[in-house]
């Protein structure tokens, strides 16, 4: 049923995953250098009419951009509609987890359940060889397993983002650029003629017209419920208009004047009380990590972790609760450490910086 939906004309195609934007274009093309059996599959996430002057992916324009790559460089392309799955998986959770007082990461969620869970149960069924993303990172085989690596273009890692992936996907997935830079990407769509070779990188939550997740939220929901800005002394400082406005750390637009900035230490959704501090005041040298997943055996306590994206690697222990949960110990304290982010672990032998797996955090101390 599905080879006749999609009409593949030989079995076995390499699956290339294209959002619309220059990486993921040059994926497909590199493909072509080696297979004369690939197709484009993108996924239609979510209504492009909702979403106005972002720079996003994988809707409106975006699509039309794979589609004419897909013709310039003479492969099939198919849409997917993924709407309903990601609104399920992605857009319903990011409302959920702020309205309870954390921080999520939608991109992780769009990789873990849509392109790394249903994409590839769809490819494998099409009977798929591989199937191929744009991200930046290196897959290496080492000894009898396949390892996943920080990739050359230091400032482009999406190792972040990927530790979700499940093992047995890793002889599956294929990551083309982990050895280029960006700019080298660019140049190779320079020279293939793809009219997106200058375009935008995608930025901002690809569902949130503008980048304004509060104001999403705010439309999302049924009336957000007001409540205290407390201090450590939980003296009532100000009030507020809903827990989702608010991010561990936050400075900005508390509508608070004192005389030492004050921040975001912690937000409870039982009281819906938002606690303030000095920035001294909100450090974490614990994280406790749950839902984790494993990459590879973590034989060493000694690790590093980024607890945010654009993060610095930190040095820190492990210790390991059972399979899915585990404290981590930091060496230093790290300043505004979110529950609803991820924290994702990291060791460096003679190959680069590995991706050991990561988890979810619940809580700090």
């Amino acid at each position: 049923m599905l080879n006749a939906e999609i009409n593949i004309s030989e079995p076995n195609p390499v699956v290339v995953a294209m959002s619309g934007g220059v990486d993921s274009s040059v994926a497909a093309a590199i493909k072509t250098k080696e297979s004369d059996n690939v197709i484009g599959i993108t996924l239609k996430l979510y209504d492009a009419k909702k979403v106005t002057n972002s720079k996003t992916c994988c809707a409106g324009a975006d699509i039309i951009d794979a589609k004419k790559i897909a013709n310039t460089i003479t492969i099939p392309h198919y849409v997917l509609d993924y709407e309903e799955i990601f609104k399920k998986n992605v857009i319903d959770p990011f409302i959920s987890e702020y309205q309870s007082g954390r921080t999520p990461i939608p991109c992780i969620n769009c990789n873990e359940k849509v392109k790394f869970l249903d994409l590839i149960n769809f490819s494998r069924k099409l009977g798929a060889k591989s199937l191929v993303t744009g991200h930046y990172i290196k897959k290496i085989k080492i000894k009898n397993e396949w390892a996943l690596y920080v990739p050359e273009d230091k400032e482009r890692d999406q190792s972040y983002f990927l530790f979700s992936i499940k093992v047995d996907d890793l002889d599956f997935i294929d990551f083309p650029l982990g050895d280029f830079t960006k700019n080298e990407i660019r140049n190779f769509a320079k020279k293939m003629h793809f009219h997106l070779h200058d375009k935008a990188d995608s930025q901002d939550i690809c569902f949130v017209p503008e980048g304004d997740y509060k104001n999403f939220i705010k439309k999302n929901i049924q009336n957000p419920i007001q409540g205290e800005i407390v201090d450590l002394q939980n003296n009532v400082i100000e009030t507020h208009e809903g827990i989702y406005n608010f991010t561990i750390g936050q400075r900005r637009g508390l509508g608070i004047s004192k005389e030492k900035p004050m921040y975001v230490k912690e937000i409870d959704p039982k009281s819906n009380r938002v606690v303030i501090a000095e920035k001294e005041e909100v450090i974490s040298k614990e994280i406790f990590v749950k839902n984790i997943n494993y990459l590879t055996e973590i034989d060493d306590f000694d690790i590093k972790v980024r607890v945010r994206s654009s993060g610095n690697f930190l040095n820190a222990k492990i210790l390991k609760n059972n399979d899915r949960k585990a404290v981590i110990i930091l060496d230093q304290p790290e300043n505004a450490v979110s529950p609803g982010q991820a924290c994702v672990f990291y060791a460096e032998d003679n190959n680069g910086i590995r991706l050991l797996g990561g988890g979810w955090i619940d809580s700090t101390n």
